[in-house]
């Protein structure tokens, strides 16, 4: 590390987009720069969180992510998380000019339906581990829970996560019925031109030949209510109309590319339990009345199945040390991410909502084309280029007006004093020698899946 003076040094928690974003602008200005990441790798919701198949795209990402952090002015520090390797009341106290939170948001909102907590693992599992557990199944040496996607396994939730785990529920299915007759069709083609018609290139002209109960995505409003496109913020009648229209075409091309099924207009009242499993969920139905949603008791239905999984959202884990508001950290303003215990520390990213709510990040959001969601969907024009800058773009805005925050608030501090920095750069390399961390090159390289390039 730099033995330089008279600087100003930052802690970030959290290495992917926003963590990322925020480091190389502030690197920029200037300011030494020290990423801690949790997991061995930093490329956060874009390696964890999205499905495998956007093998393409994720490469281009992981690069981008890469070239913030292997850069003069920061010094990245992997495996260390924050409550468990580093406490947050010590590292604090360091001496830092400032600690941006950008640990993101890995911990599901709970399934609100009676003992719930009891039946994960045995039938219900939340969209966070599923879909870690379908990225990183086919590693050699992945020692996490397995799972078995069930015919017509259910889906909680409505947004774009919901359509992916769904997604993988219908490639397993397909995918373990074709290799049946003795076919091995690629995942990445399923995805990609979807089920139907790779089913026809192996001489199944009607899928339903292969007697694949197809799975369900269920939702508590309309499908014209699903954010799965964005609407835009306080909208005209006409924007409304044309962004409903939107995700009607767009689920509707889902369901033709990828067969699953749809139940909109209820909520998960309770799980169906059978031989000490979960064998099932049951709904009641739901209506909007003056803008609000209220549940029609005498209108039940029941779908079956041997996995359920909750796609409805995740919130920031607690950490020791970090006060919280309900689900949340506390923060004294929610639009810039100041923490409201300590001066100087700043959330970003999805630390602050579990999706984002910093002002900038919300604009620029709301400025992302819908064709860009469609073609992360696959849903897409056919020869449309896949993207994931609809996701992406969203983060890197709330990293660089977090870097702004920051830029603010040291601009009135004196630099760390030299002894202070000294015993910080000290800290930062002992760290890095006990994981085993030389420089970021030669420890990408140790790292590196076979995905990652």
């Amino acid at each position: 590390m730099s033995t330089s003076s008279g600087r100003h040094l930052v802690a970030i928690f959290g290495g992917a987009c926003a963590g990322s974003t925020a480091a190389d602008i502030l690197a920029s200005h200037g300011i030494e720069v020290v990423v801690f990441e949790q997991n061995p790798r930093p490329y956060g919701k874009i390696e964890d969180g999205l499905p495998r198949w956007h093998r393409d795209q994720r490469r281009m990402e992981y690069a981008r992510i890469d070239a913030r952090l292997n850069r003069p002015g920061v010094h990245f520090v992997p495996r260390t998380a924050l409550g468990r390797d580093i406490d947050f009341n010590d590292v604090r106290c360091w001496g830092w000019s400032a600690v941006l939170l950008a640990n993101g948001a890995w911990k599901d909102r709970p399934l609100e339906v009676p003992d719930a907590d009891r039946w994960v693992g045995r039938g219900l599992v939340y969209q966070n581990p599923f879909i870690y557990w379908f990225n990183h199944k086919d590693e050699p040496d992945y020692d996490g829970p397995h799972y078995e996607v069930a015919p017509g396994a259910i889906c909680i939730g409505g947004g774009l996560a919901s359509i992916d785990v769904v997604k993988v529920f219908q490639l397993e299915l397909y995918g373990r019925a074709l290799r049946a007759r003795g076919i091995d069709a690629d995942m990445y083609e399923l995805e990609h031109r979807g089920i139907p018609a790779v089913c026809r290139d192996h001489g199944v002209d009607d899928p339903k030949a292969l007697g694949v109960e197809d799975a369900w995505v269920t939702y508590r409003r309309r499908v014209e209510d699903m954010p799965i496109a964005p609407m835009p913020e306080h909208p005209t009648p006409e924007q409304r109309a044309r962004v409903e229209a939107v995700r009607r075409r767009m689920l509707t091309k889902a369901q033709e590319k990828y067969l699953l099924r749809v139940q909109p207009q209820v909520v998960p009242r309770a799980l169906l339990i059978e031989d000490d499993h979960v064998a099932g969920v049951r709904f009641v139905g739901t209506d909007v009345s003056d803008g609000r949603l209220v549940e029609v008791e005498d209108r039940v239905v029941e779908l079956r199945s041997r996995l359920v999984v909750s796609a409805i959202g995740s919130l920031p884990e607690p950490i020791p040390g970090i006060v919280m508001r309900g689900p949340y950290y506390d923060y004294a303003d929610w639009d810039t991410g100041a923490y409201a215990h300590c001066a100087g520390v700043f959330g970003v990213g999805n630390v602050v909502t579990g999706r984002g709510n910093i002002k900038a990040s919300e604009v620029h959001a709301r400025t992302v084309a819908t064709h860009l969601t469609q073609n992360y969907l696959g849903v897409g024009d056919d020869d449309a280029a896949r993207d994931l800058e609809g996701l992406t773009a969203t983060a890197e805005a709330a990293g660089a007006a977090q870097a702004a925050q920051v830029l603010a608030h040291v601009r009135h501090k004196p630099p760390v004093d030299p002894g202070v920095a000294g015993a910080i750069r000290a800290r930062v390399r002992a760290r890095q020698a006990e994981v085993g961390y030389d420089d970021y090159a030669s420890w990408m390289a140790k790292v590196r899946r076979p995905d990652l390039g």
